[in-house]
């Protein structure tokens, strides 16, 4: 994960996209649950509707989170803040438990290149299958992309 140290000095950019990796404390596999696997996406839908992000693609794996993102009207630490805030609120809720969700940080890559977008596009799509939770692209029920998968 992402060092905050690494962030000193780095400006995220309203517009550009950005690859994103955000890991449940202590890798903990509370997206088993496909009642808690639903609640990131509900939220990744929503702050794509409040014009905060433009969702590109996403895949909910059991025990962290890919997101590919355009920045629409924050910066990046405020739009992961606002994401991991939401979803531990309402996982919480959801197990009837409390305490930190997420770890500290996270880790992103910033978009420069079209090649670049499509290989981090692929990457997170082809996630559940290097996992094995899957056997092929667009299988896997907790991934989404905005593009078609074939």
């Amino acid at each position: 994960m992402s060092s905050p140290q690494l962030h000193i000095g780095r400006r995220s950019m309203i517009g550009n996209v950005y690859a994103l990796t955000m890991v449940c404390e202590q890798r903990h596999r509370y997206f088993d649950d496909a009642r808690c696997a639903e609640i990131p996406m509900r939220i990744l839908r929503a702050m794509d509707a409040e014009g905060v992000t433009s969702s590109l693609a996403w895949v909910v794996m059991p025990d962290h989170i890919h997101w590919l993102a355009q920045l629409r009207g924050h910066t990046l630490g405020y739009c992961v803040q606002r994401f991991k805030a939401r979803t531990s609120f309402l996982l919480n809720r959801c197990q009837g438990r409390s305490g930190r969700v997420w770890q500290p940080g996270y880790y992103d890559h910033a978009i420069r290149t079209e090649e670049s977008l499509r290989e981090q596009a692929m990457y997170i799509l082809a996630n559940p299958v290097r996992a094995k939770l899957a056997e092929c692209l667009g299988e896997y029920p907790h991934a989404w992309c905005r593009w078609p998968v074939g």
